[in-house]
């Protein structure tokens, strides 16, 4: 899938066992009473949970967004099965959607073909006779799917809202960080050596020789890519990101040495830009001096080894195995493979934020004729409306910002966009023909279409009504050029929003939920964006200095957080989904007593309103983690681990300390003078 620029609420359900009963009580079995609420808020919801639940076989992480997005992919199962029961007329979504599952749960065929079906890409490769032709056959595997150092794809221009731009941007390493090819430490090392192995298997199945010296040159070339790479927390600062340069200014940083033309057509862009915007302009200009001094035939090798990995999913099961070898088992730790039909159902529908899949659209209007309610999503607007009025509230109540700032940002709010549910217009998928019988086939023009589909935004107006994921995905996003809020339809469901919960378990769930995308406009980087989707700084350099300080406060807590020995939180890489946890949960409580003004107080086993709101917001948070899960996520992941979502944005709010009689000497308290509010 292309990059999509949205920044996610990155739930990733989990196991939700704090639910409300049928009669009207609060099913506290997930809690652990032996630790104090005060001490402790995740462990004392969720504490049983935890110590009782085994994360299952194929995964690397459970809880209740596990629990969630499983329900909606049996959901999906069961859509596309009876679509594959079915004959539809040829061309339909529906004859897509079945062929396509047909295509992926023919084991026997795709393991007849084994690799044969990338005979053709392997054969361009291996006929490429110059350097000149490695850089253009760059933008060919672009086209196709399969990833190079140009990483390229088509989205808003930051800094001019109303056009689309190409974008260009570091990429062609495998493993999940820069970190993993550096570090010289016992599981780095590990790493390392997989991916050797890996690399050495896929070309031994594909009958490529010299295997073992192909994977050493390719690992070391890989290597002196993440040496050039951008750190993650350079990589997140949007004005770092935003260098608009012409044609000719891109020729030059790359020694001029490189036919930018000849890659644009083919990677089928019809006309060469004027204008790109090359996010890492440094790593561009250090692979003009990795090209140039890497022999042609390392090149011939690690564009074969990269069209092997993209498709490997996709091919006879020995590719199968290989695949998740490296990824599943030894970088994240899962011992089991997932069931065939999971794969195929996510190929098909998605598999979380920002995949769309073969046909997630197509599949996604399905789905929410099945089992999206109209009235959820009527009262899903009125907590957005509240939700958007709290926080107008937040801004004209903060003590460090000065007026004419906040006019501003309140310019900015009132600007912010709201889509709930699903789109109003849905994907076109006539340009893909699906066959029953093709399994990589049918992914190879996916990845054509879809690429295709990126492109045509060039020159055309910006889409308002696009979406960044599918409905049937259980997350949320705020897009900073676009400027709005958007909630999926799977995401509207228990732990975070039901039609007959509590308003308390309501705010303190979807209500946090929406907070948080909306605080996502005015963290560290989404405040740089004005209300038309510019990067623009409408902050006065009085302001900016108070917002700088408040946010270090934030850094140096996070940072304090150690979830495995040795290993710390990096509060840089987090700060922005800590701002947005910290400012969302704190406008929903506004919210929260907003939307109960003048309602008598409700008590739902023995818990009041505003302990049911921080019961709520902790249990969205149930989750456990695989070591190996754990260690990825604090290389790669800008959210914190659940555990410190749930636990750190409550030792800043006073509402929590006053709901629960937290107390020095308790785990939770923090002097009123270390307490952090931002907004």
């Amino acid at each position: 899938m292309r990059p999509t620029l949205v920044i996610c609420f990155m739930l990733f359900l989990l196991n939700t066992a704090v639910a409300q009963n049928d009669d009207g009580t609060l099913d506290t079995s997930a809690f652990d009473k032996d630790v104090r609420i005060q001490d402790d808020l995740f462990n004392h919801v969720n504490g049983s949970w935890l110590k009782f639940t085994e994360i299952p076989s194929d995964k690397s992480n459970y809880g209740s967004f596990g629990k969630l997005a499983d329900d909606s992919q049996v959901r999906i199962r069961q859509i596309i099965e009876e679509t594959a029961k079915q004959q539809h007329p040829v061309g339909s979504n529906a004859q897509k959607i079945a062929d396509f599952y047909r295509s992926f749960m023919n084991e026997k065929a795709v393991n007849a073909k084994g690799y044969s079906p990338l005979n053709d890409e392997l054969a361009k490769i291996r006929g490429l006779k110059t350097k000149a032709e490695i850089w253009k056959h760059f933008g060919h595997l672009s086209k196709i799917g399969v990833g190079s150092p140009v990483g390229f794809f088509v989205s808003q221009d930051a800094g001019d809202a109303t056009q689309y731009i190409c974008q260009l941007i570091q990429s062609g390493t495998t493993l999940p960080d820069r970190d993993y090819y550096l570090k010289d430490d016992e599981d780095s090392t590990k790493v390392q050596k997989a991916l050797s192995n890996y690399i050495q298997t896929l070309f031994d199945l594909a009958g490529i020789e010299n295997s073992e010296e192909a994977a050493k040159q390719i690992v070391a070339l890989e290597t002196s890519l993440a040496k050039i790479s951008w750190e993650r927390v350079k990589l997140r600062d949007a004005r770092k990101r935003y260098n608009k340069q012409s044609f000719k200014e891109l020729t030059e940083l790359t020694g001029g040495e490189f036919d930018w033309a000849a890659y644009f057509a083919a990677n089928d862009v019809a006309k060469t830009p004027e204008m790109v915007n090359v996010n890492t302009p440094s790593f561009f200009a250090g692979l003009a001096q990795i090209i140039k001094s890497t022999p042609l035939e390392t090149w011939k090798h690690y564009l074969q080894f990269r069209l092997l990995d993209s498709y490997a999913g996709y091919l006879s099961q020995p590719f199968v195995d290989a695949r998740f070898e490296l990824y599943n088992k030894t970088i994240a730790g899962i011992p089991v493979q997932r069931p065939r039909w999971k794969r195929g159902v996510n190929a098909i529908a998605g598999a979380g934020a920002g995949d769309f899949g073969a046909l997630g659209e197509a599949v996604g209007e399905l789905y929410v004729q099945q089992y999206f309610k109209p009235e959820a999503k009527a009262k899903m607007q009125t907590l957005v409306d509240n939700l958007l009025t709290s926080f107008g509230q937040s801004i004209d109540d903060l003590s460090w910002m000065t007026d004419e700032t906040k006019k501003r940002a309140k310019g900015k709010l009132s600007k912010i966009g709201t889509k709930i549910g699903y789109p109003d217009v849905w994907r076109d998928y006539s340009a893909l023909t699906v066959s029953a019988d093709d399994l990589f086939g049918n992914v190879y023009r996916s990845n054509i279409v879809e690429h295709q589909r990126n492109i045509n935004h060039l020159g055309q107006p910006i889409d308002r009504e696009e979406w960044g994921m599918t409905p049937q995905t259980v997350n949320a996003y705020y897009s900073p050029t676009k400027n709005e809020i958007v909630f999926p339809a799977a995401i509207l469901q228990a732990p975070f929003f039901s039609m007959d919960a509590p308003d308390a378990l309501n705010y303190g769930g979807i209500g946090a939920v929406i907070g948080h995308e909306i605080s996502h406009a005015f963290d560290d980087q989404g405040s740089r964006y004005d209300g038309d989707g510019n990067l623009n700084n409408w902050w006065s350099e009085k302001d900016q200095e108070a917002f700088s300080k408040l946010t270090q406060q934030l850094i140096n807590q996070y940072a304090a957080y150690e979830p495995l020995d040795g290993k710390n939180v990096n509060g840089k890489l987090t700060l922005g989904e800590n701002i947005a946890d910290l400012s969302g949960l704190t406008i929903a409580y506004k919210a929260f007593n907003i939307a109960n003004q003048g309602k008598p107080e409700v008590l739902v086993a023995g818990w009041n309103g505003d302990q049911l709101f921080f019961v709520g917001w902790s249990r969205v948070w149930q989750r456990k983690y695989r070591d190996k899960e754990m260690v990825k996520r604090l290389l790669t992941d800008p959210h914190s681990p659940s555990k410190y979502r749930a636990n750190g944005p409550v030792t800043n709010i006073k509402a929590f300390y006053n709901a629960f009689d937290v107390k020095p000497g308790d785990g939770l308290f923090k002097p009123e003078v270390d307490r952090i509010t931002i907004w």
